[in-house]
């Protein structure tokens, strides 16, 4: 199955707001939160991405193209780990680590809903690329 584009971007610019609050606020709770939208997203059921196909794609008409999911599910995983690296900064009362890995995603997820720059999907496709072909 493959993704419609602007749904990532969607999601993208959700997960920017989701963890702007995190880093306003300091809520571990907002980024538990968010921490179940990556895992989902990985398990390719995105929260936002259901959100999209039913209240926004209606509005805005098919796509020009879609992309294969595997980049942007990667992506997710990388976010995964951050969120996980958030909260364990947050369980080991660890301002810098929980800040800083929110951060990190956060800038991630702005580079993709702003510009529509992937960093995780461009992770996947060099990983892809510097694997030998036998181990695909």
């Amino acid at each position: 199955m493959q993704v419609d584009p602007r749904s990532t971007r969607f999601a993208a610019a959700v997960t920017t707001v989701v963890l702007a609050v995190v880093l306003i606020t300091g809520s571990a709770w907002s980024l538990l939160a968010q921490t179940v939208v990556f895992a989902l997203g990985v398990a390719g059921v995105s929260p936002y991405g259901l959100i999209f196909r039913r209240l926004v794609r209606p509005r805005l008409g098919p796509p020009a193209e879609f992309e294969d999911p595997a980049p942007p599910r990667f992506a997710q995983g990388v976010g995964l780990v951050f969120a996980f690296a958030g909260l364990a900064g947050f369980a080991a009362q660890s301002s810098a680590l929980a800040l800083g890995a929110t951060a990190v995603a956060l800038l991630a997820a702005f580079l993709n809903a702003a510009f529509g720059f992937c960093l995780g999907c461009e992770m996947y496709l060099i990983i892809r690329r510097l694997l030998p072909a036998a181990t695909r």
